[in-house]
């Protein structure tokens, strides 16, 4: 996968926890938790890609 379909992703799966963020703002605690698995695997995500991007350089 390239580096540049990685960060969509990433773009594309923030986007889709926006709602979950809006809801949490309103006092729903079960999109509060969604919103931190959202970002936990957007933490993830970013560290796959600077690994890419690092590998990328060293090759």
């Amino acid at each position: 996968m390239s580096v540049e379909a990685m960060v969509q992703k990433m773009i594309d799966d923030l986007t889709a926890a926006l709602g979950d963020a809006a809801k949490h703002d309103k006092g729903n605690a079960a999109a509060g938790t969604r919103v931190r698995k959202a970002m936990q695997d957007a933490k993830a995500a970013a560290q796959d890609v600077r690994v890419k991007v690092q590998s990328d350089k060293n090759a």
